[in-house]
């Protein structure tokens, strides 16, 4: 899989640009603020519709522009299909395949497949839980796209639920009884989106493990063992559930994880079960609190070096070869489901030493493309030299 073609229309720093590609390594060259993330994230966009840098979509129109274009050809094989995607701040996005508008704008999903490495990724370790469940469902959704039609209607579930359990805590506040004759209903939507969920994720979390240790291996150079360990709000192989001291949705407690020698994922019917229980026992925090305390948007991934947990002891280095590994473990767990995705390196190496750079450059030189952002050419290693291109005002010009 690789792009052939990028054209962009009033998003972010491009009032105009057309882009031919190819496959191979391409470097985009140029001084910081000029333009070169924007492209990363314009391809992002098209393979996640979402951007790795804000949550929202009003930053990717141009300033005085109503609207933003991306357009993307992509060829998978002996075949071609080139996407349209009209980012509207304020109201629904619209898509296009083909020159043809599809129904929901997530019908595009997987059409095109990234791995993204930017600076950013460092907070895969040293961050807060939610960049972590981020990645998750993201991989997700890059193997199974149809996992964003899961994720949609769980975040909708939860929305409403907390919406409830809000307006009924109040309610009981003032003196009142409040309405909670509709959340036996809610518990059972949580209960089975949160199962399909859960199982996907933990499903996941077991086929990287082996890919991660091995990435880590490779990237730092050394055998020091990296593990994984989900972390769930809802007791699963081991102990009681864990109990929540953070209000903004984050991390589980101690109670409920499947550890590294877990081999067994739960099914979904046992996982729904254990979900509705978890929510009987929470019902007078969640009152109290107006907030679902219970689920998947609760669960943290627990990354660990050489049995320690890396979020408050690895170094600097060490967590920058964990975060690496973590993208390279997707790399080849996509390539493995034959979805060989394109890869793009968003100014990496300049937060690499030497000896990192040289490790990841010959990691990802093989992919069928690779398209690198530095500020110093000298920054990337010869391996990725490949076709160069200079981004200077946000205009893009083959150099030599």
């Amino acid at each position: 899989m690789h792009l052939t073609h990028l054209s962009l229309a009033d998003f972010r720093s491009y009032g105009s640009l057309d882009l031919a590609l190819g496959p191979g390594a391409i470097t985009f060259v140029g001084s910081n603020g000029q333009g070169k993330t924007n492209l990363v994230e314009a391809i992002g966009y098209v393979a996640t519709l979402a951007s790795h840098r804000v949550s929202g979509d009003a930053p990717l129109v141009r300033e005085g522009a109503a609207r933003a274009i991306v357009r993307a050809r992509i060829v998978r094989g002996d075949r071609a299909a080139l996407v349209e995607l009209e980012i509207v701040p304020g109201r629904a996005n619209r898509a296009r395949l083909n020159r043809a508008p599809v129904a929901r704008t997530r019908d595009v999903l997987g059409l095109l497949c990234v791995v993204l490495f930017a600076p950013e990724d460092l907070a895969l370790v040293k961050g807060d839980p939610a960049g972590r469940r981020q990645f998750l469902d993201s991989l997700l959704v890059a193997r199974v796209p149809r996992m964003a039609a899961v994720l949609a209607d769980y975040d909708r579930v939860v929305r409403q639920r907390s919406t409830l359990l809000r307006t009924a805590g109040a309610a009981r506040r003032s003196g009142g009884r409040g309405d909670l004759r509709t959340l036996e209903v809610w518990d059972g939507y949580l209960a089975s989106h949160g199962a399909e969920l859960l199982a996907a994720r933990l499903a996941l979390v077991e086929s990287l493990r082996p890919a991660v240790a091995a990435a880590y291996t490779a990237v730092a150079g050394e055998n020091s063992p990296a593990t994984l360990e989900y972390r769930s709000s809802v007791p699963l192989a081991d102990g009681d559930n864990g109990d929540h001291h953070d209000d903004d949705g984050g991390g589980a407690g101690p109670g409920g994880g499947l550890g590294a020698g877990a081999a067994v994922v739960p099914d979904r019917a046992a996982l729904a079960e254990a979900i509705h229980a978890a929510i009987d026992a929470a019902r007078p925090r969640e009152i109290e609190r107006g907030m679902t305390l219970v689920g998947p948007h609760r669960d943290d991934l627990l990354l660990s070096i050489s049995g320690r947990q890396a979020r408050g002891y690895a170094s600097h280095g060490e967590s920058w070869s964990l975060a690496l590994a973590l993208r390279l473990a997707s790399f080849d767990l996509l390539r493995a489901d034959d979805r060989e995705p394109v890869l793009l390196l968003d100014d990496v190496f300049a937060e690499l030493d030497t000896r990192r750079r040289s490790r990841l450059a010959e990691l990802v030189a093989p992919a069928e493309q690779v398209l690198v952002t530095a500020a110093v050419e000298s920054d990337v290693p010869a391996e990725l030299a490949g076709t160069r291109y200079v981004v200077t005002e946000s205009e893009v010009r083959r150099a030599g």
